[in-house]
């Protein structure tokens, strides 16, 4: 197979190597507008060869995914579709969705977006196990050829992914959600905790974990989250206005002081939150938390995964963080079925680490 990817930073980049590896006779070609880019994706292997034009890059292509910019996606995608044959479905990896499937009324074009990425950015950064087990929702049009959307589902699903067939509102309302308000509420939190550390002429103290977790994000690669604000403005507009609403609810619950009240909205909080970890990772099965402490040196993390892994207990998922002093750290994993994570409490306190339920 053929595949032309359009744009060959952290994403493209990451496509073109897992196709590569994984993908049976694949040959993919690329195009950047940045010849240093190109250079390196070659360099990385990420692509077979390098393309001057994107009518060069579509020649023979049976399939093409555009990798660039939300805003830049309908320009490139039209003349993606203007250059494809008959038989090339075109997709693409942008934030948003409505606008983009609703310009590119061809019976080609399948909109697409993987939940995949890191912080980083550019094709040096680029992993071949970077879609490995993650959602890929595809977008189909009302014209969007079977043929070719059957093509995309399953070229996804060779790059490692788990495609995920969703209508472009319905995506990017919950995108909006799920994705694009905490990067809002990043940006606001660390922004409102330097006016009052600027405001009480404070230095900046020694963060614990839960605002290091919660603004992560903030201050995200702007040449591609402006645009995903711009382009997806209605939604995320909307779900401002609901957290808007529910954090004056949080305002009057607190400044009334009935502590019966408040700990139950605390205990709601934490049932919605495992309820969405148990959706998101584990299917159904009741999914659990650990969180373990552990000196940061290394081969730390393959010592605990080894060891459940050894005994079959399934890590669903994991987060590493390493504390302020870089000496310590902590683990946390999520583990489904109940006596997996008995099991995987004992097998961790043998190892020699303490370890809790949840955070501590």
């Amino acid at each position: 197979m053929r595949i032309a990817v359009l744009g060959v930073g952290l994403i493209g980049g990451s496509i073109g190597l897992a196709a590569r590896e994984r993908v049976d006779g694949a040959e993919v070609t690329g195009f950047d507008t940045d010849p240093d880019a190109l250079a390196t994706a070659r360099e990385r292997g990420a692509i077979d060869s390098s393309a001057r034009s994107v009518a060069e890059a579509l020649a023979g292509a049976e399939a093409c995914f555009v990798c660039v910019p939300v805003s830049l996606l309908p320009e490139l995608c039209g003349e993606a579709l203007g250059a494809a044959g008959e038989d090339c479905v075109v997709t693409d990896v942008g934030s948003t969705k409505r606008q983009l499937v609703s310009l590119c009324a061809d019976e080609r074009f399948v909109g697409g977006h993987p939940i995949a990425g890191t912080e980083t950015a550019g094709v040096g950064h680029a992993r071949g196990d970077l879609f490995e087990g993650a959602p890929w929702y595809l977008t189909p049009g009302e014209r969007s050829a079977g043929v070719l959307y059957e093509r995309a589902f399953r070229l996804v699903q060779a790059l490692g992914a788990q495609p995920v067939a969703i209508d472009a509102e319905t995506h990017d309302r919950v995108l909006a959600a799920v994705s694009h308000l905490p990067h809002v509420l990043a940006n606001v939190l660390v922004a409102q905790a330097g006016r009052t550390l600027s405001e009480e002429a404070e230095a900046l103290p020694r963060i614990g974990p839960s605002f290091r977790d919660a603004t992560r994000v903030a201050g995200a690669n702007s040449a591609i989250w402006a645009d995903i604000y711009r382009s997806n403005a209605p939604a995320i507009t909307a779900e401002i206005d609901a957290a808007l609403a529910r954090l004056q609810e949080a305002r009057d619950l607190i400044a009334g002081g009935d502590l019966a009240a408040i700990a139950s909205w605390n205990d709601s909080a934490r049932e919605d939150r495992r309820r969405l970890h148990q959706d998101e990772l584990a299917a159904g099965a009741p999914v659990h938390e650990l969180h373990v402490t552990v000196p940061n040196v290394p081969g730390v993390l393959a010592q605990v995964a080894l060891a459940l892994g050894r005994a079959r207990v399934n890590i669903v998922d994991m987060a590493l963080a390493p504390a302020p002093d870089m000496k310590t750290g902590s683990i946390d994993l999520w583990v489904a079925g109940d006596e997996d994570a008995e099991r995987s409490r004992e097998l961790i306190a043998e190892l020699g680490f303490p370890v809790a339920s949840g955070r501590s």
